[in-house]
């Protein structure tokens, strides 16, 4: 699947790590990922190490199976994909639990973070983590993924139809106007993009087509610590000052029932 960050060519592994038939090399770090940026790097630097752990924690206490299970049920539906792309993939677990369901496939993790590339390489046997930024040409062969999967990260829309296979499919998970509201204005969230919908399909349509949309809805019970790491673990975490997210938490019952809302969407090339 994956093609030189440099010249394109395909890659192949050895014991170091990944090299292209023009003799661009790559080594696999000792945590097991590879860098494949582009010549000059990337200002996309992706999650800091803070963030990634509390990804890591809240979903491994299974907080949100049913968001990969919903993911899993979409991706697997038709004949059986070999070969699945997470972009912005963070930690792997997500991509894990599809796996899991499709004991004939291999997968890889792109992400900007080499923190949450670090955990990726761990995230299951058949997966391997790349760092890698989603907003620049992914290091991926033309045509080469069954299915490109995206859960809460930036949609790039001529990437994933220039790597789908012809009958490949994205499937995009991003969050209803009720996700998590019960935490929003308690603890000064940011709101869900009413437009959200819009956006998505404005950046997606030149090149993908809509295929289907599904929902998932489900109801948390979760105790205050669990709360501090789901809101450290995204984008909200970058809006709180220090110390006020932990004054505002503990201003909440405990547990604090939590809506989980998100929906599934399916696309295809146009």
């Amino acid at each position: 699947m994956l093609a030189c960050p440099v010249c394109g060519q395909q890659l192949a592994a050895d014991r170091a790590g990944l090299r292209c038939t023009a003799g661009h090399a790559f080594d696999r770090a000792r945590q097991g990922h590879v860098t494949l940026l582009p010549p000059g790097g990337s200002p996309h630097e992706g999650d800091s190490a803070t963030m990634v752990g509390d990804r890591a924690d809240f979903l491994a206490a299974d907080h949100y199976a049913g968001i990969t299970a919903a993911l899993a049920d979409a991706a697997l539906a038709g004949p059986p994909p070999r070969t699945l792309l997470d972009s912005g993939g963070g930690t792997g677990a997500h991509l894990a639990g599809v796996l899991d369901r499709a004991p004939a496939a291999v997968g890889v993790v792109l992400d900007a973070s080499r923190y949450a590339a670090r955990r990726a390489a761990r995230a299951h046997p058949r997966a391997m983590a790349v760092v890698a930024d989603s907003w620049a040409r992914w290091p991926v062969r033309d045509g080469s993924v069954d299915r490109v999967l995206v859960v809460f990260a930036p949609r790039n829309g001529a990437e994933t139809a220039r790597v789908l296979t012809p009958d490949g499919r994205l499937v995009v998970v991003t969050p209803a106007a009720d996700h998590l509201a019960e935490l929003v204005d308690p603890l000064g969230l940011l709101h869900v993009d009413p437009a959200k919908a819009d956006r998505l399909a404005a950046a997606l349509e030149p090149h993908l087509r809509p295929a289907g949309t599904a929902g998932h809805r489900s109801v948390l019970e979760l105790d205050h610590l669990a709360v501090r790491t789901l809101v450290g673990m995204g984008p909200h975490a970058r809006h709180l000052a220090p110390g006020e997210l932990a004054a505002r938490v503990a201003g909440l019952p405990e547990p604090v029932a939590v809506t989980v809302a998100v929906d599934v969407g399916s696309w295809t090339r146009g």
